[in-house]
């Protein structure tokens, strides 16, 4: 009976706490509730993407040819510089969210508000790099054609170099005209009307022997699939409509699916960062008016690091998936 008691007493220590189980607050526990139901939301995106990665592997897009760009630095080929300075950043703040919870439990007021003022910064420069990515990803840099089928077309030279658009095709003076729900039958429309159209690539191509094109396979080398000048021709005859940058519908990079979950998962990440950016700036301010000091407990730092630290975490994964794998 007595070895019953004491066992019945340990338990109550461990799992006891009335309103504070396992000495944890309320608060913390909701937090932690809520990581781990967000942690599985992410998982299964990213698993969604990685089924849709392997299955479509040979059309999927190389990351090393799509994140290219570095600001300040235009024409200057440089994959995955910035992407990796993004990290670092964010990185960087969850380690400037740790000494803020840390200044926090030691109760020194300016050393949290200082602490979680670089933890907002960092916050802002990656939400705002993540939509200066977005726009190169949306707008494009070289441009494709796409074929009947729906196949991709990219252009190169002899020496498998990429080339743009805008360096081969042909002004025919074509006077073309948007198709708007007021004009089409059935109320049919499209998006914006590309720079060129199938024509003038068709007739660029014509003028300029030294061009290749290559189609969005991918061998066993890890390069994509070059024609001959003979297959180019007859391959570029079946176009038919001309793809500039990526998004819902085509994507000039690749598999259309490579950009859906793009723009979804990266999407949902930045919301989450940028809704940290926000609870962020209430606690700073709260912090600078002395809130937390009068409570004698900077918890609330602690859980919104919980957070913030959740976040960082979930972009490792992100940033392994999409770009490092």
């Amino acid at each position: 009976m007595g070895a019953t008691v004491t066992t019945a007493n340990n338990d109550e220590k461990t799992w006891g706490g009335a309103n504070e189980p396992m000495g944890a607050s309320y608060g913390k526990l909701m937090m932690w509730f809520f990581i781990v139901s967000d942690a599985l939301t992410f998982s299964g995106f990213l698993a969604a993407y990685g089924f849709s990665r392997f299955k479509f592997i040979e059309t999927w897009p190389l990351a090393d040819e799509v994140f290219t760009h570095f600001p300040f630095l235009h024409g200057v080929s440089a994959p995955m510089y910035y992407v990796a300075l993004m990290t670092f950043i964010l990185i960087f703040s969850s380690v400037t969210m740790v000494l803020a919870v840390d200044a926090g439990h030691q109760m020194k007021k300016d050393k949290v508000a200082l602490y979680m003022f670089l933890t907002i910064i960092g916050g802002l420069i990656f939400v705002g790099s993540q939509a200066w990515e977005w726009k190169n990803f949306i707008k494009g840099e070289y441009g494709a054609v796409e074929t009947t089928g729906g196949s991709l077309l990219q252009f190169v030279d002899k020496d498998g170099k990429r080339v743009a658009l805008a360096d081969f095709a042909t002004d025919l003076h074509e006077e073309r005209e948007q198709l708007t729900r007021s004009q089409a039958k059935w109320f049919m429309s499209e998006p914006a009307l590309p720079t060129y159209s199938v024509a003038e690539i068709q007739a660029g191509f014509k003028a300029h022997p030294e061009l290749l094109v290559r189609t969005e396979t991918i061998t066993k080398d890890k390069q994509k699939q070059v024609l001959s000048r003979a297959e180019s021709e007859a391959r570029l005859a079946d176009a038919k409509i001309v793809v500039e940058g990526a998004n819902l519908h085509h994507n000039e990079y690749g598999s259309k699916l490579f950009a859906d979950f793009f723009f979804f998962i990266t999407g949902f990440h930045g919301f989450h960062v940028f809704s940290g950016v926000v609870i962020n700036i209430i606690i700073f301010f709260n912090v600078l008016l002395g809130t937390y000091e009068k409570r004698r407990s900077y918890e609330m730092v602690e859980k919104v690091g919980l957070y913030w630290h959740f976040v960082d975490l979930v972009w490792v994964f992100v940033f392994t998936v999409f770009y490092l794998v």
